[in-house]
Formats: C-alpha cells, structure tokens, sequence
C-alpha cells in the first residue's frame, strides 16, 4: 500500500542505512584508552581465587601478578586499580595495616613497577584493613573524620612513596584531598595524581567487592553518616567543588550506572576528567544475567557506553580485559 502522505526532506534513518555511515557519525566511541582494570590482591604464593559473588573474577598472590597485568598491557588498558584482600590477623580497630611498608598493596606496587610501565591507582581507604569493616577511626559507633585523615595522609604518602601513580582517596572524609596534597608536594610528589571519589554514594551494590576484600561478614552497621545519601543530587555538586579547590586532578562516582545522572550533572557544571566505577554489584548482576541466557554479551558494551555518553572519561569495570580483546579484534560495532 503505497503511504499517502509526504515525508520530510530531512530522513535521519538516511544515517543509519550502513555500519560506514554509522560509525562516521557516531557521537562517542570506545576503545581501550576509556577502561581501567580493578585487581584484587591476597596473601600467598602461587594462589589465584576464585570469588564466588563475582563470576570471573580472581584474587591473585603477589607473585602471580604478572599474566593479567601482561594482559592489560598487551590489550593497553592504561591503568590497573589495586585492592586487597587483607588477612583477618593483621586487621585492627584502626587499620594499622594501611600503613605497613609490606602489607598487600606495597608488595604488588614494588612487584608490577620492576616490569611494567603500566598505570597503577590505588585507593586510600582503612575499610581493607579494619577490624570493623569501617573506611575509618570509630568513637561512640561514629566514623571520626580528622583522625581518620591523619592516616589517611600517610598512607597516601606510603603508596605514592611505593610507585603509586594515582592516589584514589576512596572513604568520603571531609578535607582529605587537601591534606593528602599538602603532604605529596611536601615530600617532591607533586606529579603523583589524585582522583577523589567524590561522589561515593552509600550504595547497595558493594556487596561482592566487600566479599573480594573480606570486609563483608565484619562491617558493623552501615556508612550512611560518610557516604553519599542517595536521593541528592546537588550535594554532588558542592563535594565536587570542594575536592577540585582542594586539589583534585580526577574525580569519582561511584557507582556508575544507577548515577548516570550525577556523572551528567557533574559534566555538564565542571570541565575536569570525570572517572566513573561500574562496581561489583553491576558486574555480578550482568554476568550472572548472560551465564543464565537472559542478557546477550553486546549488553556489556552498552553498559560502558551509557557511561561515556554521560560524561565519563574512563570507567572501571570487571569486564575491562573482555572488552579489550573484543575491541582489539573489532568485534564490538
């Protein structure tokens, strides 16, 4: 039946007729550059762990480091993001363990700068290493802010003074940003960069990595009175201002996808590289979806991409090694 009407002269369908003409006029694209790859590090030699809440997901000895940071570099994914998964025994009430020139992180710093020219970050956070799952001092059951910092600007300094290129403020306190700064340039570290999770919300969907790094089965309560309250978004706005005054080369929302908005609002008001973190629930929520046939694989790249289209500049995301090699051999369009 042939249609009566008039069509417009302009046809926007015209610019989707091919894959040619759809990728020269695509608005974002994604390439290795934008991703950033989490590694979870344990104790032991020789271990490579499976996570149970995360599928494809490992904890990996110190000496077993090598073959996935090899993998990132190979497939250049720019930066590695270190966490670790700390031993019961060495945790406390005031995660003393951050603090150790030997503990996890040092370790996998001095082991992966012998070798590699790769990107490392590192969050300075205590949660890893408290006994009470906590990112700080508690006093009365409430997270004291200026005597976590005291810590945290030390630790910083410890990881920075290790290889760290990336210092990745990650517990929400007040005035870290400056402080930790302050306490680089006074020790000649003026290029070590800091990316501040500034908008960190208190999120349900940091169950499996609390898993990966033990802290789950020990957090007392939750982290609403540091953490980000989810129905704000303005407040954002004010965290962002103030980490960028204090000094704040990146910054950070976490998590990525249920913020969408949030990584927009932040772009749109401040011209500063914007990181966001597709985090472990996110992750898990995918891959158990396209183990059980419910979602397709191009799903993952969609994810990504709803990130960069908001803002983004770079996204850490459990699937960064797959979608690597899927774009080193052009399989994603």
């Amino acid at each position: 039946m042939k249609y009566p009407g008039k069509y417009p002269k302009t046809r926007l369908r015209r610019n989707r007729t091919h894959d040619w003409v759809r990728r020269l006029v695509s608005e974002n694209s994604l390439t290795s550059s934008d991703l950033i790859l989490p590694v979870f590090v344990c104790d032991g030699r020789n271990k490579k762990e499976k996570i149970k809440s995360m599928p494809g997901v490992f904890r990996y000895s110190v000496d077993n480091l090598e073959p996935i940071i090899n993998k990132a570099t190979n497939y250049k994914i720019p930066l590695i993001a270190l966490f670790p998964s700390t031993p019961k025994n060495k945790k406390d009430p005031y995660g003393s363990e951050a603090l150790n020139e030997n503990n996890l992180i040092c370790q996998a710093l001095r082991k992966i700068k012998t070798n590699n020219k790769i990107g490392i970050m590192c969050d300075v956070a205590l949660d890893p290493y408290t006994s009470h799952g906590h990112d700080g001092i508690i006093k009365n059951k409430y997270v004291l802010n200026d005597e976590t910092n005291d810590i945290l600007v030390k630790q910083a300094l410890l990881y920075a003074e290790m290889g760290c290129d990336i210092i990745a403020p990650s517990d929400m306190m007040d005035g870290r940003i400056g402080l930790i700064r302050k306490n680089l340039d006074k020790n000649n570290l003026k290029n070590i960069k800091i990316l501040s999770y500034a908008t960190k919300y208190a999120s349900n969907f940091y169950g499996p990595f609390r898993d990966a790094v033990g802290s789950q089965k020990l957090l007392s309560g939750d982290k609403k009175t540091y953490q980000m309250d989810n129905r704000n978004s303005d407040e954002a706005l004010r965290e962002v201002f103030l980490d960028i005054k204090e000094g704040a080369d990146f910054v950070m929302v976490k998590p990525g996808m249920p913020y969408l908005d949030i990584i927009k609002l932040i772009n749109d008001n401040f011209k500063i590289p914007i990181f966001s973190y597709q985090v472990s629930g996110e992750y898990s929520l995918l891959k158990n979806g396209i183990n059980k046939n419910i979602i397709n694989r191009e799903a993952i790249s969609e994810t990504i991409m709803s990130l960069k289209r908001a803002g983004s500049s770079a996204i850490i995301t459990y699937f960064a090694l797959e979608l690597a090699k899927e774009l080193k051999n052009n399989f994603l369009k």
